[in-house]
């Protein structure tokens, strides 16, 4: 069994998993930050045993979809503007091309967004990803190529766009 002893060890090790998917699910860094500290809060209250590090791992990633699931659907999101109708918002990345990925990313259906964060960002594989999303590892694969599908077309797009200027 794996117990925790030290906290600060667990979030520096998952901070950027939990914030990540929070991130790309809510689009927002305010909702990311308050999904990051809910997740954190709940797993503290918790003291829940894992049975390794992989179990912590997974129970992580499913209460923080969890919690951007209550947030997205919570009242007062549904009366904000969505991030998509604010015009040129800065993301903060280094690099202009880290921001175009984002940008990418965001602009997928939440379904193929997560299984790109997941296999992409956090390095599960598909048989993982089908675990925590309950649905088939063929499922998962096929969302996979659908997704890549739909980056080529967004970032081409995009790429054209500009070059017509």
């Amino acid at each position: 069994m794996c117990t925790d002893v030290n906290y600060r060890e667990t979030i520096e090790k998952y901070q950027s998993l939990v914030y990540g998917i929070a991130l790309s699910r809510l689009a927002s860094r305010h909702d990311a930050d308050d999904v990051f500290q809910d997740v954190f809060l709940i797993y503290f209250q918790k003291n829940k045993t894992f049975r390794d590090e992989d179990h912590r791992k997974a129970w992580l990633i499913k209460v923080t979809l969890n919690c951007c699931k209550r947030v997205a659907n919570s009242t007062w999101r549904r009366k904000t503007t969505a991030i998509e109708d604010v015009p040129e918002l800065s993301y903060g990345f280094s690099s202009r091309e880290e921001s175009e990925i984002f940008i990418a990313l965001r602009a997928l259906p939440e379904k193929y967004r997560i299984v790109m964060q997941l296999f992409y960002f956090e390095e599960f594989s598909t048989e993982e990803i089908a675990r925590l999303l309950k649905i088939s590892a063929a499922n998962v694969r096929m969302r996979l190529m659908r997704s890549r599908e739909m980056m080529r077309e967004l970032i081409k797009e995009d790429y054209f766009n500009e070059t017509n200027i």
